[in-house]
């Protein structure tokens, strides 16, 4: 890998540490303040609210300035956040706010990696990211519920300045002012990301912006493999972006578990979640990406079978398998659709335009995991819904590239030859 690929993933793993440890502070904060049961998934389409709204305006912002100085500056809008919820905002506010500093930070992420590796090493390079991304997802969550934990929050409070009340009493306040340090370190490693090389293209007008965000919206459905590995991403996203939020209702119904206990639990998909990813970046080629679209299907009934978890025996190997299969399915699709987009528009725009479609994904499964748990609906019923709905929508997608390969079999055979060809470059 090149220079600086490493610094990349550094920033990259502090930062989305940090956003998850807040999630679960979050959480805490919500039921140490008896806040309606609704109020916790909504966590989860509040921080998706900007990365639909800015969509797009980020993906150009990405690529009007260098992306390292992108990185930071989102990073510090982070920090703002942060600190919205240690000094009183309502956390679903502060939550939003942060939201909005990663959904500055991801067209910059992962437009980088276009612009600094080959297309012969997207795919590793994807590898490395992702599962470096999904890995500080669980750990992230690990982390928070340590936090707040029965030994290191009361070890974080004890900590006190001399003549200075900080105003710091709870767990979860305590937690937040960790994971301060933490955006700040990977500010600090924003710093020191090189600049690639690629042109800089500047910023035009917001309605201009509109039109060409939706041109790019609409090109890369319109693109017979774009359109599917857009499709099969956004679904995986959707659905696991909510499931972070439904595994606390589930750890509690299924084991009695509490927010610290649940947190700690979703540390072992990091095992399977890594190996997975690490897997794909070495065994499948870009050309060759579609092939997983059939696994993702297991994915929806693997969902439905945590329904019958009811012992730590049984889900920790269980989630170890369900993080491996994810982690293999969503680094091959990926890197195929960022290669397509870098292809038809540029780094920057394709992964607002992908970010786009899997946080307004989030959105609207997140608004109707709000709306079952307001009429009454338990964890268990939401798990088997999201687990039916990604079963028949995969279903689906299979059929569709299997229809696009048949009816439009020149057209995939030149994207693919033109994937084979960069493949080697």
């Amino acid at each position: 890998m090149k220079k600086g690929f490493s610094t990349i993933m550094s920033a990259q793993f502090f930062s989305s540490l940090a956003d998850n440890a807040l999630l679960v502070a979050a959480v805490e904060l919500l039921r140490m303040a008896k806040a309606p049961s609704w109020q916790v998934p909504a966590l989860a389409p509040m921080f998706a609210f900007f990365y639909v709204v800015l969509a797009p305006f980020v993906g150009a912002f990405a690529d009007s300035i260098p992306k390292g100085r992108v990185m930071f500056i989102s990073n510090a809008i982070k920090i703002v956040g942060c600190l919205m919820m240690l000094f009183g905002t309502h956390p679903l506010l502060a939550y939003a706010v942060v939201g909005l500093g990663a959904a500055a930070y991801s067209p910059a992420k992962y437009g980088i990696l276009t612009e600094l590796l080959p297309p012969s090493q997207l795919v590793k390079g994807n590898g490395w990211i992702e599962g470096l991304t999904v890995g500080s997802i669980v750990l992230g969550i690990l982390l928070g519920g340590q936090l707040i934990g029965p030994r290191i929050a009361p070890a974080l409070l004890g900590l006190d300045l001399p003549l200075v009340d900080t105003g710091v009493d709870t767990g979860p306040e305590a937690a937040i002012c960790v994971i301060v340090l933490l955006y700040l370190a990977a500010s600090a490693f924003n710093l020191y990301i090189p600049r690639t090389g690629a042109p800089l293209i500047p910023m035009d007008g917001a309605l201009h912006l509109v039109k060409d965000f939706s041109r790019c919206n609409r090109r890369l459905w319109a693109d017979k493999l774009g359109q599917i590995s857009l499709a099969t991403t956004t679904l995986l996203w959707g659905i696991f972006g909510n499931l972070r939020l439904i595994v606390f209702a589930w750890a509690a119904a299924a084991l009695g578990y509490t927010t610290a206990q649940a947190s700690n639990l979703a540390g072992v998909v990091v095992i399977g979640s890594v190996i997975g990813a690490v897997v794909a970046s070495f065994i499948t080629k870009l050309d060759r990406a579609t092939n997983v679209i059939p696994l993702a299907i297991s994915v929806g009934f693997l969902m439905i079978g945590l329904v019958y978890i009811d012992n730590l025996a049984k889900a920790v190997p269980f989630l170890i398998v369900m993080g491996a299969i994810c982690g293999f399915l969503i680094v091959p699709m990926n890197a195929l659709l960022q290669h397509r987009g870098h292809n038809l528009m540029g780094a920057g725009r394709s992964i607002a335009v992908q970010n786009f479609n899997e946080q307004a994904c989030i959105l609207g499964l997140g608004a109707l995991y709000v709306v079952m748990t307001r009429f009454g609906m338990t964890a268990f019923g939401a798990i088997i819904v999201f687990g039916i709905l990604v079963a028949v929508v995969m279903e689906f997608i299979r059929r569709w590239h299997r229809h696009n390969t048949v009816q439009h079999a020149d057209e995939i055979e030149h994207l693919l030859e033109i994937a084979r060809t960069d493949r080697h470059h």
